[in-house]
Parts: structure tokens; C-alpha cells; sequence
């Protein structure tokens, strides 16, 4: 019985999936699509050609949008915890059987460059989140308090309001389901903008929650964030903006919520230090470092970006690692046998090579890289850089792409003090056959995630944010679910406590 219900599901969501590419339609308003008189081309990153165009709208559009959501509000808000749990839990398995399909997981690696096993993997990531959320939801929190004689006091999470989510390309299913699933299990109902690079993977997320939810409970309008984002920051029903992008970016974001004192989760760049200590499994340390570089085409927020190798076994963990990424296949991403694909933005290769020639100026080394690249598309083959100057762009700003750049260390502290010194806070790594010892080093780097060796240190039940230049705010467990949550504190004195 459950093999039958998973293929209509499948069928279901393969249909949406052509629906979204026969009419591609960047907004959607109270459970409608509209076609606009502005489009935008999605280009395909392998071969750098424009393959379909998309609707995107504009400041009333946007307008419309958040008014449906504020209408939405209230019913929605009312809507007792099991049955938004039931809800969450019904989309949850709909990504779950989708994961296991072709056409999203394609039409995932067709926008974005990533491989397919890694769009696959995006899907059944974002289920997660989902059913996270629903049992967090349906747990409850409510507390009676009788701490003092003669009154209780009752505590009780509230939703906060409309809630605003604003997301980037690099995962364009997992990074909205992060977001939207904590804001619908909390109440709130929400305005989705997606990202411009690969909006139309976004879309069918949108597409199934409305299969799911009320009319008006999450509205999409891709444009301008002068005509989108604008007023919804200023519209007096939204209360809550989550958003991940870079730095530069969320300060704008952060600057805009500040009037209103809006609820502000910023997910933002990410410089993470990867420490190989003098214990290190060398062949562990490269298969974990593998994963922590290279995953997504190397571009993840929380990507490995300043490699620090013990002094002791640097020679050793290089010539591993300079071995292992050449072996790398860069190629089509829908072949099963490629490990590196091209990469989204058109500009990235030429950023990259800009920053690997201002490290080989500034004294690093190319320890070697034999992949070759398309001549056509958005390709960039890794490369491994040794001897990196603390001071290359490199090595203190977030690479965002398959450069690896390494330095040897002799004195862990002084390493310590490189991370801290970009500002950045968001993810971490440390390697060694000593947990205990690598424990402690990981509580001297400033991050809100450490992996300790492990490249995947992300689970959707634990809290994930970042500090200082990373953001604020967390995602992911009761901290996410509570970010779209306020409290209210009712004392009653006397008579029943019910």
C-alpha cells in the first residue's frame, strides 16, 4: 500500500514539476500564479546559455502578496498544533518521495551545477526539517508555573506575525524549507523571495506547500528587493525577516528591520577554519576535508576555507590531499560518475581566478590541480594552494568555490588567533584521533557549528547560526521553531489554574 502511495506522490510532483517549466511564474498570490510582463532568462551553468525565462514581479505584486498574508494570518495562527504538525508532515513526505524521483532533483542540478546524488540529498534534507518541526510543534512548550502562592503563571508561545524569508541559490529547496518549516509550525504565514539564480527549484516547494496549505499562507514574489523586500519589511503585519546571503547583503537587511525592530535571523558568510592537529588520521582528515571543501561545488556558507596542518604532518596531509582532489572528476553533474560540477553564478570563475593569482602573487603555491574544464559554461577546476599568506584575500574572506587554501601551523594558538581574526563565526572543523584534545580546540574557534571529523556537522533538530560577521540568529531545533515564536506570560491569581 505505501509503494502506491509514494508512486502518485511522485506522479503528483513530477506533474508540478512540468507545470513550473511549461509556465514558469515567479509569484504567487493567494495560492495563484501570475504570469508578469517582466522576465527574467535562467541561464544553465553547464553550458552558460539562457534555457527558459521566468516571470518576476514587482512592488505590487508584493504589496498583494503580503496583504494575502496578513488575511491568512489569523486562521492560520488559530489552526491547532497537530493539525500544522499533520500538514508539515504531509509535505515532508512528499520531498521524501520526490528525492527518489528525477525531475526535481534534475531540474535542482540543471539551475545550481550540483550534483545530482547532492540534489537528491537536498530534497530528503528539507523533508527533515519539515518533520522536525512538526514534532517540536506538536510537543508544545507550555508551562504553569506555581512558584508563587496563590496565582500561576501560564507560559505560552504566540506566533509572531507575517514572516518574511529571503534565500540565496546555492540550495534553493533546503535553505526555504529551513526557514518557511519553522514559520508555518510556529503559526506565522509567510512572503518567500527566492533567488534570481535558481528560482524555478523554489517554485515547486511553493507549489506543493500550497497543494497543502491554505490559500494566502505562503505567497512568492521573485524581483527587485527595492520593489519586493522593501515593503514587505515595512508592512505592519510582518514581524519576522530570516535571511541567508552574504554579509555585505544582511547588513542592508539588518539596517531595514531596525526601524521596526523586526525578529532578524541572519544567516551570512562563512570563513571556517579546517585544523588538522598533530594526531590526525591523515587519510581520515583528507576523506572529511573532501566533503568539507568540495561539497556543492565548494559553494556552502559553511565550506572548509582556512586549512590549518600541524607542522609535523603537513608534508604528509598535502601530498594526500593534492592527490585526492586531483583524482576529482569535473563534469556533468547529471552523470553519476562526476564529483566536481560547474558552478551557478557566470562570474564565479573569473572571481575565483582572481583570488587564486592574488595568493600565488602574494607567495602561495598551486600545488597542483589535473582536471580540465569546459571550454564553454561555468567551470572552475579545484585547486590547491599551499604556503598561503594570512593575509591573501583567500585566506581571510569567504572563497566560495573548489580553492583549497593551506597553511602549516607550529603554534596552534597563533592559528586560533588567524580564524578569529576574519570576524567571521559561522562553522569550524577540527581533525584528531584525540576527541577529547580536538574538543578542546574546538571550543577556542568562534563558531556556532563545529565538526569534529566529520565534513557534515549540519543536523535539522540542533541550532545552527554564526556570530560576529556570520549573522545572528539560529536555525534548525527549538531555536529555529522559536525564532518565529513570542511568549506570553498570563499570571492568574486565585481560583482555577485551568
Amino acid at each position: 500500500m505505501s509503494t502506491v502511495v509514494s508512486s502518485a506522490v511522485v506522479s503528483d510532483t513530477d506533474a508540478i514539476v512540468g507545470e513550473v517549466l511549461t509556465d514558469p511564474a515567479a509569484v504567487v498570490v493567494d495560492g495563484h500564479r501570475r504570469a508578469t510582463s517582466s522576465r527574467r532568462p535562467i541561464v544553465g551553468p553547464v553550458d552558460g546559455l539562457p534555457w527558459t525565462e521566468v516571470s518576476v514581479g514587482g512592488r505590487r505584486d508584493a504589496d498583494d502578496a503580503a496583504a494575502a498574508a496578513a488575511r491568512a494570518l489569523p486562521a492560520w495562527s488559530a489552526t491547532p498544533a497537530p493539525d500544522r504538525a499533520a500538514v508539515l508532515r504531509s509535505v515532508a513526505a512528499e520531498l521524501e518521495a520526490a528525492a527518489a524521483s528525477d525531475a526535481w532533483p534534475a531540474l535542482v542540478t540543471r539551475e545550481t551545477g550540483k550534483r545530482l546524488a547532492e540534489s537528491r540529498g537536498e530534497l530528503g534534507l528539507s523533508a527533515v526539517y519539515f518533520r522536525v518541526m512538526a514534532d517540536l510543534v506538536e510537543e508544545g512548550r507550555e508551562r504553569a508555573l506555581d512558584a508563587v502562592a496563590g496565582t500561576t503563571h501560564h507560559v505560552e508561545p504566540q506566533p509572531l506575525g507575517v514572516a518574511a524569508v529571503l534565500t540565496p541559490w546555492n540550495f534553493p529547496v533546503s535553505i526555504p524549507a529551513r526557514k518557511i518549516a519553522p514559520a508555518l509550525a510556529a503559526g506565522c504565514t509567510v512572503l518567500f523571495k527566492p533567488s534570481e539564480v535558481a528560482p524555478l527549484s523554489s517554485m515547486v516547494l511553493t507549489a506543493v506547500l500550497d497543494r497543502h496549505l491554505p490559500a494566502g499562507t505562503v505567497n512568492t514574489v521573485l524581483g527587485e528587493p527595492a520593489d519586493v523586500v522593501d515593503p514587505w519589511l515595512a508592512h505592519p503585519d510582518v514581524q519576522a525577516v530570516s535571511f541567508t546571503g552574504s554579509t555585505r547583503v544582511g547588513r542592508l537587511v539588518a539596517a531595514a528591520a531596525a526601524p521596526r525592530f523586526l525578529r532578524t535571523v541572519l544567516e551570512l558568510g562563512g570563513c571556517a577554519p579546517f585544523v588538522v592537529l598533530p594526531d590526525a588520521d591523515i587519510e581520515d582528515a583528507v576523506r572529511t576535508l573532501l566533503v568539507a571543501k568540495y561539497r556543492n561545488n565548494g559553494q556552502s556558507c559553511i565550506a572548509a576555507n582556512q586549512i590549518f596542518v600541524a607542522r609535523e604532518v603537513a608534508d604528509a596531509f598535502v601530498d594526500a590531499f593534492v592527490a585526492a582532489t586531483e583524482r576529482l572528476v569535473v563534469g556533468d553533474p547529471l552523470d553519476d560518475g562526476t564529483d566536481v560540477g560547474p558552478l551557478a553564478p557566470a562570474g564565479d570563475p573569473a572571481r575565483l581566478a582572481a583570488l587564486v593569482d592574488d595568493a600565488v602573487t602574494a607567495g602561495a603555491r598551486v600545488a597542483g590541480t589535473r582536471a580540465s574544464v569546459p571550454g564553454q559554461g561555468h567551470w572552475f577546476a579545484p585547486a590547491v594552494l599551499v604556503d598561503v599568506p594570512a593575509s591573501a584575500a583567500v585566506f581571510r574572506d569567504e572563497v566560495f568555490g573548489p580553492v583549497a587554501a593551506i597553511r602549516a601551523y607550529d603554534d596552534l594558538g597563533e592559528a586560533v588567533a588567524q580564524h578569529r581574526a576574519t570576524g567571521y563565526g559561522l562553522a569550524a572543523y577540527v581533525c584528531g584521533t584525540d576527541v577529547a584534545a580536538a574538543r578542546e580546540v574546538a571550543g577556542r574557534l568562534r563558531a556556532g557549528i563545529v565538526g569534529i571529523n566529520t565534513g557534515t556537522p549540519n543536523y535539522p533538530g540542533a541550532p545552527f547560526g554564526g556570530l560576529g560577521r556570520s549573522g545572528t540568529g539560529y536555525e534548525g531545533g527549538p531555536h529555529g521553531l522559536d525564532a518565529f515564536r513570542a511568549w506570553r506570560t498570563t499570571a492568574v491569581a486565585g481560583g482555577s489554574t485551568s
